[in-house]
């Protein structure tokens, strides 16, 4: 954070305007508004800069010193790392479903246990679609079939082994994938230690400690943990297919303490004294080694009784006691998604004033990830089933894999689909409602618009139209997750052993060809899907404008800082909340001003710096957002960390020097304290009333003279070239000025 050769420290008694951008902004010059401009601190991943002086002015409106916080490199990384992140995204969205928790201590420790569970039943999920990989398909069904062996030489070595041989040997394909997620957890992209604040107590609101504490020894902990459940996963899979022939005291007593493995993991992520913060004390460090070298030790034993133990095998069909393990993994995944919606329900309908979907944000995140989880899984065995069969006649064919992926494809295929149509439905019943707002928006934006404007004003209707069907979007989003935590309790018809199409013929009398003929084609779609991920993620590297959509959900999944999956990348705000709170302090220790402007996700990191200043240096902050999703999404999704208490103690941190620009046609920013519509009555009063404005867009409807084209609907465009955002600058730079001692 010093200034290092070439960088000039800020003029004392001006009015910085420090503009902090949304989720993957393009870079720092398109942020000012001018081509070239220096960096004055940070370092390449993130920093500060300023227009070039000598070329360009340095002054924005008001006279203030322009400045731009540039902190999109933080979330990425190489095309390998995000390539890699595209398939960890379920770890990335449990981490965030954690944050979504209600605010009181009794409903945010249960969401939080069941997070952190839900986050161990996804892990178990990537490890048994490996074991059905290599154990399932490879090790028992291919290495059994002359046919699967005949032209693949590197498969033909371990043909005639003994059973138990190959089980070990190819167990060492999901071992060394649980190896490698552990090195890379253990050494992640980016390390934002140096940044950090010193921990201390604080008693503000929750979002002010983002960035204030270390999250690394959760995060060891957690490790530790979830690799001990991940190598007991492995452990039981082996041992169930062993104890199908027969149960000697040898494989009872492990099988007992594989159970107790995995109890013990679930125990301690549900305990938050066992796993959560504390510096100071060590034992609880020693407990999770112990338990992950326990894991490790036993996987050694299994793998020796295996080796040396005799065993008369009986290899037919699928890897014994492998579906079954698969089967009552999900139906735990869907019974751990229906508690947690059960006390999110509980918890909303007792809260006074709110409906009970605006509540449920961590539902649907975590049956999102479960989804994506079960969906990335199914697609791995299915496709390494098909690679496996090519060519071959169907009596030749393999079994395949378990039929609990067929029941669980066809459970997400169908949320998705249930889905897809109920958000049509919504859209078209919604649409007169939404018009009807949309028109009385333009009329009163364009009271007497000329003739050849109507197809303009058309455009603009049409785009408030859409933009409010964002806040239709939170109970099509509890369906869907309603829908998936069902698609997953389904499951449970794998053990009745029957496939879909067979059991919906018999009960609905669908033809069970049409069924699996669905089944093929979601499978197929996800296909799809999983190969536009990658090959969005490599094209990502190659075109600045293609990474800036991308990088977008990584973005806002690592905001938060980890605590249910310790898989997931590192919260880069721990770096830039701390980072702008220090820049900050120097700016006002200088002597100077700071208006502090955050668009769109910016909005939300300086609210969490704006709490995390000294009242010394607050007093010297003003506040302008604009775009912000603060209220509209946050306060929706993050009961417990953004509201109208956390809200108004920003404003009276800044003495209330905040505006706030929304737009109409903005589908994610939105209004903070009142819309202040002419038809609608002030839901506010004192100085929060003074905080939203309202911008017209777009400006005109006709092009004006001199142009051809009218001006644009900006939606949720920045506002920097905007009259208003320039008459909003120059009133805050005024409100700084005369409050400066």
């Amino acid at each position: 954070m010093t200034a290092g050769p070439g960088r000039a420290h800020a003029p004392s008694g001006e009015v910085v305007e420090l503009r902090v951008h949304g989720v993957s902004s393009a870079g720092a010059a398109e942020v000012l508004d001018r081509p070239l401009v220096r960096q004055v601190a940070g370092d390449r991943s993130a920093g500060f800069y300023r227009p070039r002086p000598g070329l360009f002015d340095e002054r924005g409106t008001g006279g203030v010193t322009l400045e731009a916080y540039r902190w999109s490199d933080l979330p990425s990384g190489t095309a390998l790392r995000t390539l890699s992140l595209l398939f960890l995204f379920p770890f990335m969205l449990i981490n965030v479903a954690v944050w979504m928790r209600p605010g009181d201590a009794l409903g945010g420790a249960v969401v939080r246990a069941l997070c952190r569970v839900l986050g161990l039943s996804l892990t178990s999920l990537y490890v048994l679609a490996g074991a059905g990989v290599a154990l399932d398909l490879v090790a028992w069904q291919c290495l059994s079939s002359p046919a699967c062996l005949s032209d693949r030489e590197w498969l033909s070595w371990l043909g005639g082994r003994p059973v138990g041989l190959r089980l070990v040997v190819l167990a060492l394909v999901p071992s060394a994938a649980v190896s490698l997620l552990w090195w890379g957890a253990r050494r992640p992209g980016r390390s934002f230690t140096a940044f950090r604040a010193p921990e201390r107590a604080s008693a503000g609101p929750p979002l002010s400690t983002i960035g204030q504490w270390d999250t690394e020894p959760l995060m060891g902990r957690l490790r530790s943990i979830h690799i001990a459940a991940a190598f007991a996963t492995l452990d039981g899979s082996l041992l169930a297919a062993r104890a199908a022939q027969g149960v000697p005291p040898a494989v009872a007593a492990l099988l007992a303490v594989t159970g107790a493995v995995l109890l013990a993991c679930v125990v301690q992520v549900c305990v938050p004294p066992l796993v959560d913060r504390a510096p100071g004390d060590p034992r609880r460090d020693r407990i999770a080694w112990a338990l992950r070298a326990t894991a490790i030790a036993l996987t050694v034993a299994v793998a020796g009784h295996l080796l040396f133990a005799p065993a008369r095998w009986r290899a037919d069909g699928g890897l014994p006691g492998y579906g079954s393990i698969l089967t009552w993994l999900l139906v735990t995944h869907a019974v751990l998604l229906g508690a947690l919606g059960a006390v999110l329900l509980w918890h909303r309908l007792r809260a006074r004033g709110h409906q009970p979907p605006n509540g449920l944000g961590a539902l649907v995140v975590a049956a999102a990830a479960g989804g994506l989880a079960v969906a990335y899984s199914a697609e791995l065995v299915q496709r390494a089933a098909d690679l496996l069969d090519r060519g071959r006649s169907p009596a030749d064919a393999l079994p395949g894999p378990a039929r609990a992926y067929d029941w669980a494809i066809y459970g997400f295929f169908r949320a998705l689909l249930v889905t897809l149509v109920a958000a049509a439905v919504v859209a078209l019943v919604s649409r007169r409602g939404r018009t009807r707002a949309a028109q009385a928006v333009v009329e009163r934006d364009f009271p007497a618009p000329p003739a050849e404007a109507a197809p303009r004003l058309r455009q603009v209707r049409a785009a408030i139209v859409r933009a409010r069907f964002t806040d239709l979007l939170v109970p099509l989003a509890v369906l869907f997750a309603i829908t998936a935590g069902a698609g997953a309790a389904t499951t449970a018809m794998a053990l009745l052993r029957p496939d879909p199409g067979e059991a919906l013929q018999r009960r609905t009398h669908v033809p069970a060809e049409l069924v699996m003929f669905g089944i093929e084609v979601g499978g197929v779609a996800l296909s799809a899907a999983v190969l536009a991920v990658v090959v969005a993620a490599v094209f990502a590297y190659r075109s600045p404008g293609f990474r800036r959509h991308v990088g977008v959900l990584f973005d806002l999944a690592t905001f938060w800082p980890r605590s249910a999956h310790p898989f997931a990348p590192p919260c880069y705000a721990e770096r830039a909340v701390p980072e702008l709170a220090r820049r900050i302090t120097f700016l006002v220790q200088s002597g100077n001003g700071v208006l502090l402007a955050g668009y769109s996700h910016g909005s939300v990191l300086v609210a969490a710096t704006v709490l995390q200043l000294p009242a010394e240096i607050s007093a010297r902050v003003a506040l302008l957002t604009y775009s912000s999703p603060l209220r509209r999404l946050y306060a929706r999704l993050f009961p417990a960390y953004v509201g109208d208490e956390m809200l108004c103690g920003i404003g009276g941190r800044v003495g209330w020097r905040w505006l706030n620009l929304w737009r109409d046609t903005d589908a994610v920013g939105g209004w903070i304290f009142s819309p202040h519509r002419a038809d609608e009555p002030a839901g506010v009063t004192g100085p929060a009333a003074t905080v939203d404005r309202r911008l017209r867009d777009p400006d005109g409807l006709v092009a004006p003279p001199g142009d051809s084209v009218p001006p644009p609907i900006k939606g949720h465009w920045p506002a920097e070239s905007d009259q208003a955002y320039g008459a909003a600058v120059r009133d805050l730079a005024a409100r700084l000025r005369a409050a400066a001692p």
